[in-house]
């Protein structure tokens, strides 16, 4: 990845587990990425946090390299995850247990997958899978995009801000 281009990230947690089905764990995600964008790391034109993976349409600010960026995220939402489990849900810590020489818990999948965006065509086509991908047979988490709240739907569909960090795609 470079900085200054647009690109769709995915990233999945630990074995699919759905540990972002949790609303706190959503949120942690939620929070950083605003954090990033305040602090003029990161823009973020789309987004959904789906029970076991995210979706972006971002693009990493200069001087900034996105590799970078996304190792701090997954390693800072990480530690916050690892935080709520222990205090909330032990139990779910056992799913997350590895035996690598670095970590005992684990969160994050390792090698996410970047899509660099080329073209009109692709970054819409992006942009409407992020939105219908919480309507998808095999979620069912929403009847249409823009009543799922952990995505950027609302603010395409009913021109809603709710989450504050997103910039439109036309401004990409």
């Amino acid at each position: 990845m470079q900085s200054g281009k647009l690109y769709f990230f995915t990233a999945t947690i630990l074995h699919w587990k759905p540990l972002l089905a949790h609303e706190e764990c959503m949120q942690i995600i939620g929070d950083e990425w605003k954090r990033l964008v305040m602090l003029r790391r990161i823009s973020i034109y789309a987004f959904i946090i789906m029970p076991n993976h995210y979706h972006i349409i971002w693009s990493v600010e200069e001087p900034y390299h996105p590799d970078n960026i996304q190792r701090d995220f997954h390693k800072w939402t990480a530690k916050k995850l690892i935080k709520w489990m222990t205090r909330y849900q032990p139990h779910l810590l056992k799913d997350f247990t590895v035996n690598a020489a670095d970590r005992a818990i684990q969160i994050w999948e390792r090698n996410p997958l970047p899509i660099e965006l080329y073209s009109q065509e692709v970054i819409w086509q992006k942009l409407e899978y992020i939105h219908n991908n919480p309507c998808r047979d095999k979620w069912q988490l929403a009847e249409l995009p823009e009543l799922y709240h952990y995505s950027s739907a609302q603010y395409y569909l009913l021109n809603k801000d709710e989450w504050g960090f997103i910039t439109h795609i036309q401004q990409a």
